[in-house]
């Protein structure tokens, strides 16, 4: 098996790389503390390719694959989390539902739009009493001559404060439970749609997460995906690829926590050497390459399974979402710890690191759902 990254792949890692340490990790610490939306950064990152990595360029994506996918959030995550998760739902729970399953014309007019920067987009699933539990959705869409009529409320949406478009979850027959679940492409000036609460989150803060709301909204009939009851679908598979993306996130978040632990180790000292010189901060620095390395092949090959065509890779893209998701926030513990009394102040990037890691945990299905996932691949 080749462990290596292809030319085009090295390519968009240097680029990207160093756009994120020039433009992004400089800003991270301001957007996090004043949680204003990055816009400016987005429309640069727009500019090279990096809103559709995997959207065809006739579309006006930039024609990579998934695994190039994970390496651009890998990078992008490193330098800032917040725009990290930001540029990852807009590639994969956006832009992957629209490119897979909707229509042509679906495609024609939205693509363009999410790749360019010129709209955002955003992903309606969960709700205040629905999050892992999808099929306990309590939205409803109805259709009525020529549009369906939205009633619910969505929470804990990435990027919905600033987004133009939304995919959204609703039941359209409940009495056939997950295969009466449908999915919509909503526009932001939708009748009957608006936004409700901002949420106050603890990291990733800038990522105007926001409540959605539809009362009698109007969607246009020509605004389903796929077909009546394929919901459930299209969400699974959904996020089946935006969970390598979180994967990924999860590996640029360890790997800052990483080398901001080695530089500091270096310059502190303690009883008259560096504090790198200790068994103990070895140990925990030789811990977190390890883990980071780990999860790095492990994102990669889930998303070396996409791209190979693989019927089922759910397996795969849940492994390395829970197991990045855990060793981030294992990492960046350490990485506090490493730093002491330091790694509790806002002075250090760290402390930033640590609260941004456990949403990893939490969104795109919790660990304890990609356990459950793992599980009845395994016996199934």
């Amino acid at each position: 098996m080749d462990f290596g990254l292809t030319n085009d792949q090295k390519m968009l890692q240097d680029q990207v790389r160093k756009f994120a340490d020039a433009e992004l990790a400089p800003v991270a610490a301001e957007i996090d503390k004043s949680g204003e939306f990055p816009w400016a950064n987005l429309k640069k990152m727009a500019q090279l390719g990096l809103l559709g990595v995997v959207v065809p360029e006739k579309y006006g994506g930039s024609g990579f694959d998934f695994v190039s996918l994970a390496i651009a959030i890998e990078e992008i995550s490193r330098a800032c989390a917040t725009t990290g998760v930001i540029v990852a739902v807009n590639n994969s729970l956006t832009t992957f539902p629209i490119l897979q399953f909707s229509s042509e014309e679906q495609k024609s007019k939205y693509l363009p739009l999410l790749c360019s920067g010129k709209k955002i987009g955003a992903f309606g699933l969960t709700e205040p009493d629905a999050g892992s539990d999808v099929v306990s959705l309590e939205s409803t869409a109805r259709l009525e001559g020529d549009h369906y009529v939205l009633n619910g409320t969505k929470r804990f949406s990435t990027n919905a404060g600033e987004a133009g478009i939304f995919i959204v979850f609703a039941y359209t027959n409940k009495e056939m439970k997950h295969k009466g679940i449908s999915a919509f492409v909503v526009e932001r000036d939708t009748p009957g749609f608006s936004l409700g609460n901002h949420e106050d989150l603890m990291g990733i803060r800038a990522t105007a997460n926001c409540e959605l709301i539809f009362e009698d909204a109007k969607i246009p009939k020509e605004n389903l995906i796929g077909k009546e009851g394929d919901g459930f679908k299209i969400c699974m598979s959904t996020l089946d690829v935006s969970r390598i993306d979180i994967g990924a996130q999860a590996v640029g978040i360890a790997q800052s926590a990483l080398d901001e632990s080695v530089k500091y180790s270096k310059e502190r000292k303690a009883f008259g050497q560096p504090i790198c010189n200790f068994e103990m901060i070895q140990s925990m620095l030789a811990e977190m390459a390890t883990q980071i390395q780990a999860a790095r092949l492990l994102v990669y090959y889930a998303g070396y399974c996409k791209d190979t065509g693989m019927t089922r890779f759910s397996r795969e893209s849940a492994m390395s979402k829970y197991y990045a998701s855990d060793i981030a926030v294992d990492v960046t513990r350490k990485a506090v710890q490493i730093h002491g009394g330091y790694g509790y102040s806002k002075d250090y990037i760290v402390e930033r690191l640590y609260r941004d890691a456990k949403i990893l945990e939490l969104y795109e299905g919790t660990s304890e759902i990609q356990k459950i996932v793992i599980a009845r691949e395994l016996i199934r």
